[in-house]
């Protein structure tokens, strides 16, 4: 039987709606059109870029994973993630053990030792930490250990010290940093008292005496700075004290040396120091000078006119040759004159057994007109030769003994104003 038009026309009406209001629905959960993206999408992809170039950016990052990322950045948001979820772990595998047998070269002992072992046996994570954590330790454990080398190779380091180094290195790290942070101060405190009082033995008045006082009321600290700096002031003070001793005792030291000389050692170290620095060279020239001042008197004519023209003209250096050398020539030349004394103007005729005046000394002030010093003493006389005798060189009964030390002092103030003009004045 055939609807009516009317009918038909109600029915599609009521049917349409379920028949298009499904497929709407059914249309919005369906799957979309290739090449089309939600913005949810694009998102994730941003962040995945941002991280990879993070990591990039990571100076921790080996060459491996940067190899790997430059790669996936080239990529779609695939291999981005891919990368990320993959790639990355795997690639930290392979350049941390590339990082760890790196170290190994010129490593010390305990890093190198450590750095094998991690590789033969340890996990990844192992691995990782090892180079976060684990290598800093065992450079600090080398560290410590070419530390108690060098003491050990130190040559300072006494007998003390190299015994607990030596027991240290044979242990583990503690007993490496235990004996650093705590017996190598003890130890050093034993070995300096020892090597103190070893330096007792056969030392100098003033050294033994330095180091009874530090050994008896020095700190640590004081003794220890007693070896590396009192010490060598207190042998350079008794090697000065020694230098005067010997200058007392050499036979050829004036009269003005030798009382200087005992002044000095009656003082400090500093007295003694200014004697060998100052007072020995000028005491020494007014007793050379005085010296030659003596061999005038009843010298033969060469003898006497050398000594005299050394004492007007000569620096305190040519003084001292004088006496050395010049002397000895000028006495040989009036020997070989036969002894005849020519008669000196200045003298006046005497008598065997009378005393004989000192022969003024000639010399020349700093203006250049000459100037005559006398003498404030005289020296013993000796008898003048006859005819035929030889004639007295000076060289028997002219010691130190001869005139005194007094007749140096009232001489010597003359002499050494004279030998220090003629010093600047050369």
């Amino acid at each position: 039987m055939k609807l009516p038009k009317a009918s038909a026309v109600i029915a599609a009406a009521v049917l349409a709606p379920a028949v298009l209001f499904p497929s709407s629905a059914v249309a919005a959960d369906g799957p979309r059109p290739t090449g089309l993206s939600s913005p949810d999408t694009s998102d994730q992809e941003s962040q995945d870029r941002a991280e990879v170039q993070r990591i990039l950016a990571d100076k921790e990052s080996g060459p491996g994973v940067r190899e790997a990322a430059e790669k996936a950045l080239a990529g779609d948001a695939a291999a981005v993630r891919h990368f990320l979820d993959v790639e990355l772990a795997d690639q930290r595998i392979i350049d941390n053990r590339v990082r760890v047998s790196r170290l190994i070269n010129n490593a010390g002992p305990v890093l190198k030792e450590a750095a094998k072992q991690v590789l033969r046996h340890g996990t990844p994570a192992e691995v990782e930490k090892f180079l976060k954590e684990g290598q800093f330790k065992a450079r600090a454990e080398d560290d410590d250990r070419a530390k108690v080398q060098g003491i050990l190779a130190d040559k300072e380091s006494g007998p003390g010290v190299r015994e607990a180094a030596e027991k240290a290195l044979a242990g583990d790290a503690a007993a490496v940093r235990h004996f650093l942070d705590v017996e190598l101060a003890e130890q050093r405190i034993v070995d300096n008292q020892v090597r103190v009082s070893q330096l007792i033995n056969n030392a100098g008045p003033v050294l033994k005496e330095a180091a009874k006082q530090v050994l008896r009321h020095g700190t640590p600290a004081e003794v220890e700075k007693f070896l590396k700096e009192g010490q060598f002031k207190a042998r350079a003070e008794d090697d000065d004290r020694a230098k005067v001793q010997g200058i007392l005792a050499d036979k050829e030291s004036g009269p003005g040396v030798r009382e200087a000389a005992e002044k000095a050692l009656a003082g400090d170290a500093a007295a003694v120091r200014h004697f060998l620095d100052v007072e020995l060279a000028e005491q020494r020239i007014i007793d050379n000078r005085f010296r030659v001042y003596q061999l005038i008197n009843n010298a033969g004519p060469v003898l006497k006119e050398a000594a005299k023209n050394v004492l007007r003209h000569g620096t305190p250096a040519e003084v001292e040759k004088f006496l050395k050398e010049g002397q000895f020539t000028a006495r040989a030349e009036d020997e070989k004159a036969g002894g005849n004394r020519t008669p000196d103007p200045t003298e006046q005729p005497q008598q065997p057994g009378q005393d004989v005046k000192p022969v003024a000394v000639t010399t020349t002030d700093t203006a250049g007109t000459p100037a005559t010093t006398a003498p404030a003493t005289t020296a013993p006389a000796t008898p003048v030769a006859g005819p035929g005798q030889l004639a007295a060189t000076g060289s028997e009964g002219l010691g130190w003994e001869v005139g005194g030390a007094a007749a140096v002092l009232a001489a010597g103030a003359a002499l050494v104003a004279v030998s220090r003009r003629r010093s600047t004045e050369g």
